[in-house]
């Protein structure tokens, strides 16, 4: 296990140097620029992510698309991932997960356009979409739409399955000293009974689940702020200062280097909020929505929620609590997170064990519906079932694995998404612009989209 976890980190070292940096965080400045700054219609994405498109086509709402969608994305890496990126780069690394997720909006919206643009309508009716169909109708490159599709059929085994059940399987131990194997297989059954329903059940689950555990969670966050009120700005200094000079950090922070600080800080903002991995646009395909745009910002806006809000907090609450309380220990991710929280009187560890217990349940739900549309595009509907029973018992097995393979792995996954979407994104660039000029830009945000005859599939 060492010798793979040892492989596992060289690979991740590798996929993630300074050229994916600097594709990842230049998609970002570069969509960023072209399309006008996006993150200024944040407000009207809101609005719309909780309103309905009544007569649009697709299989779910807007926000049940929304939900969905963050589902997958907030888990342990807005929990977890941010102290893993603070342990392993310093404090900047929160600075660096936030300008990745604040810039990230852009990307998060070119995926959107292009997820109902391209998505491609089965002969049961149902919606499918996502970066390996824009590969295939927007570029003509069917070999990099199935290297992308192999690369999310995997990823979710790794993101979506291992990461999230080792994570919650070591908290249950710490708090509760619930054996690892009994955490994962309650936590398999649970997952199971919602997935036997597909999108419509997962969807309808994630509306409930989502909005109660984040306010939750922000509530608990909230209130460890408080009791750090004295360390607030002296953390949000040092976060700063930290990003671009590691050395400034000092004490337990000390050791890193801008490189680390931002590779860490740049990876786990990807972990979280996903913006340029490609997995959010395909439960975006299947949305009820008028145009892509509308899509688009819906899309959005959950990049705003999950990392310039929800990872913001977990960091400042981080730094603030090592600096209030310098004995904490730094061995790792999990067990900074757990000291932070334990914090709160009485019900601290009950308030983090909850809150990771329902944002990786989630995480599991949503990711599966992407390994399974990874599937079907590949095989064809009917190795879904296949794919679910062995999304399912690797969940299991993730519950006693050793966390540092499964992050690696789960890295190395991001990473590969990313490369192909990035592409797709960049090259495909003057179609999202296009489609921005006809329907934001104009004004004409409540413009049908152009009858079109979508590609039937089996």
């Amino acid at each position: 296990m060492n010798t793979l976890n040892d492989i596992l980190n060289e690979a991740s070292n590798l996929l993630w140097g300074w050229p994916m940096i600097i594709l990842l965080f230049g998609t970002h400045v570069y969509l960023t620029i072209i399309l006008r700054f996006p993150q200024r219609h944040i407000f009207t994405a809101i609005r719309l992510s909780v309103r309905k498109d009544p007569g649009a086509t697709g299989d779910v709402s807007q926000f049940g698309s929304l939900t969905t969608a963050l589902a997958a994305t907030i888990g342990t890496g807005n929990i977890i991932g941010v102290a893993t990126a603070i342990t392993l780069g310093g404090p900047g690394a929160v600075l660096w997960c936030w300008l990745t997720g604040a810039l990230g909006i852009s990307t998060k919206y070119a995926e959107g356009v292009l997820a109902i643009k391209y998505r491609v309508k089965t002969k049961r009716g149902r919606m499918l979409g996502g970066p390996m169909y824009a590969l295939e109708r927007g570029l003509g490159w069917k070999w990099l739409a199935v290297l992308f599709a192999i690369f999310t059929a995997l990823a979710a085994l790794g993101i979506g399955s291992t990461v999230q059940t080792n994570a919650i399987a070591t908290l249950a131990y710490d708090t509760y000293h619930i054996d690892h194997a009994v955490t994962g297989a309650v936590i398999c059954l649970l997952a199971g009974s919602v997935l036997l329903g597909g999108i419509r059940s997962i969807a309808r689950v994630c509306k409930l689940l989502v909005p109660f555990m984040a306010l939750f969670y922000v509530l608990g966050c909230l209130y460890i702020l408080c009791l750090n009120a004295d360390y607030l700005w002296p953390a949000i200094k040092l976060i700063v200062h930290s990003a671009f000079s590691p050395e400034a950090a000092g004490g337990g922070f000390a050791g890193t280097t801008i490189m680390m600080t931002a590779r860490y800080g740049i990876a786990r903002g990807l972990f979280s909020n996903e913006s340029g991995m490609g997995s959010a646009p395909i439960v975006a395909a299947a949305a009820q929505t008028r145009n892509p745009v509308r899509q688009a910002l819906v899309s959005s806006s959950g990049t705003f929620w999950d990392t310039v809000i929800i990872c913001a907090i977990t960091g400042i609450v981080i730094v603030s609590s090592v600096l209030a309380h310098p004995d904490i220990d730094f061995t790792d991710g999990a067990t900074l997170t757990n000291a932070a929280f334990s914090k709160i009187p009485y019900v601290g560890p009950h308030v983090l064990t909850f809150a990771l217990l329902t944002f990786s349940f989630s995480t599991i739900l949503g990711w599966c519906y992407y390994g399974e549309r990874a599937i079907d595009y590949l095989r064809g509907h009917r190795w879904v079932i296949c794919y679910r029973i062995i999304y399912i018992a690797v969940a299991l097995l993730g519950s006693v694995v050793e966390l540092g393979i499964v992050w690696n792995f789960a890295d190395c996954m991001n990473a590969l998404m990313a490369i192909p979407n990035l592409i797709s994104l960049l090259f495909l660039s003057g179609i999202i612009v296009s489609e921005t000029r006809k329907y934001l830009w104009s004004g004409q945000l409540d413009r049908e989209m152009e009858q079109q005859e979508y590609q039937i599939t089996a």
